[in-house]
């Protein structure tokens, strides 16, 4: 009792307190590069022009008139990228919803129902794991000549979901045998509160993780395939205008312009998701943050070290 009321120690304890609230700069920086181009793929589309439209100043250099250049055919770079990045966003917020949808489905309820349920979930999420998602686009591909950006959101979503499923199916299974659930099965609750009230607090962290990294499949998935000629045919992505430029010979004929932008966006959009993944298990896990600073004091020490041992040296 005297070591809580020690004014030492509740100063110290204060001091954690503050540190755990702080916000992480990992998150900040993520969520200030999600957010500006979220920002800008949802507002960009109204300040620029037809990006499909055709001009006889094929490849012009950014400059007045337009800010990114033009295309080999004089389409505007700039409203290629806006159009790309709302693009490319729609698909990743639709897939990583659906994903997380399905692998709510197949592994909270079945591993909450348990039985035969459980094993029928779990067999089908086996399956869909070994689904692979190229091939099974090339042989939509081979029958669908336009395809749409639902359509490929479709099949992305339906092969990435199974691994998250999995994720939940295991933390689901050891929830759901925790004192709190069984005295709230015993007491007669109803199963869809036990698993809205009791079960999915827990899970939120994972979940928000694997919207997460589920987005960044998706973008990732989606550029993969239109740079390979099947993504979406009758709209703008980063991945479609990676195709095109590709197809012009951008890279031989020097035009940095119209294929640097959109990998930029993946780059930094992929990297922002990162950092807000990082930041959630950080959040989750708080061994994961006080490691985190023990290891940059670590690193701070041995560059005090090799500054002491490099004076000496002189």
């Amino acid at each position: 009792m005297a070591a809580l009321t020690d004014p030492a120690v509740v100063v110290e304890s204060a001091v954690r307190e503050k540190r755990r609230r702080r916000l992480s700069p990992k998150l900040v920086v993520g969520l200030v590069i999600c957010g500006g181009i979220t920002l800008f793929g949802i507002v960009g589309p109204f300040f620029v022009g037809d990006p499909q439209k055709v001009d006889n100043i094929g490849l012009t250099p950014p400059g007045s008139g337009h800010l990114l250049g033009t295309t080999q055919t004089g389409q505007d770079v700039f409203a290629q990228l806006a159009y790309a990045t709302r693009g490319s966003l729609l698909i990743g917020l639709t897939v990583g919803l659906a994903a997380l949808a399905l692998a709510a489905i197949f592994g909270v309820i079945g591993a909450y129902a348990g039985g035969w349920v459980d094993e029928a979930f779990s067999l089908f999420s086996n399956v869909m794991l070994v689904l692979p998602g190229l091939p099974l686009m090339i042989v939509i591909s081979s029958y669908v000549q336009n395809k749409g950006v639902w359509l490929v959101a479709g099949v992305l979503a339906l092969t990435s979901w199974a691994g998250c499923a999995r994720v939940l199916r295991a933390v689901t299974l050891s929830v759901r045998n925790r004192d709190y659930v069984a005295a709230a099965r015993v007491s007669g609750e109803r199963t869809w509160r036990i698993l809205c009230v009791e079960i999915l607090p827990n899970l939120v962290p994972i979940l928000v993780s694997l919207f997460v990294f589920s987005v960044i499949g998706a973008i990732l998935g989606e550029a993969g395939l239109a740079f390979i000629g099947l993504g979406a045919s009758n709209s703008w992505t980063w991945g479609t205008m990676l195709f095109w430029a590709g197809n012009g010979l951008a890279l031989r004929l020097g035009a940095l312009w119209w294929f640097v932008p959109p990998g930029v966006l993946i780059t930094l959009f992929g990297a922002g998701l990162a950092m807000i993944n990082f930041s959630i298990d950080e959040i989750v896990n708080p061994k994961l943050r006080d490691q985190t600073r023990r290891t940059r004091r670590g690193w701070k020490a041995s560059k005090e070290q090799i500054a002491v041992a490099e004076e000496a040296t002189k």
